[in-house]
């Protein structure tokens, strides 16, 4: 896994009500992930960290956002990697309880 721990590689979960909704409905986890991570390294991390059996790799890259900064000056959110990642488990993984 060219040589990253798997805790790099998921720089942490995203807890929002959509992603919370997909755990349970499609037994789907979303992360937020380096940007030079690929999928394969997703993949390998996810297997290693929560020990299931992976289905599918999705990643996408959140555009950055506007907003203020300092005395109205304008300026942007960071860029970040998002990977929606389906698992093989007939029961969901509770990300909550596990942080």
């Amino acid at each position: 896994m060219s040589g990253r721990n798997p805790y790099d590689i998921l720089i942490r979960p995203v807890l929002t009500e959509k992603a919370v909704a997909q755990n349970e409905k499609e037994n789907k986890l979303v992360f937020e992930v380096p940007l030079d991570a690929n999928k394969i390294e997703i993949r390998k991390a996810v297997e290693e960290i929560f020990g299931v059996k992976v289905k599918e790799v999705r990643t996408l890259i959140v555009k950055p956002k506007p907003k203020r900064v300092g005395f109205g000056k304008p300026g942007f959110k960071k860029k970040w990697k998002k990977a929606i990642v389906k698992i093989e488990s007939e029961k969901p993984i509770n990300i909550a309880e596990l942080i």
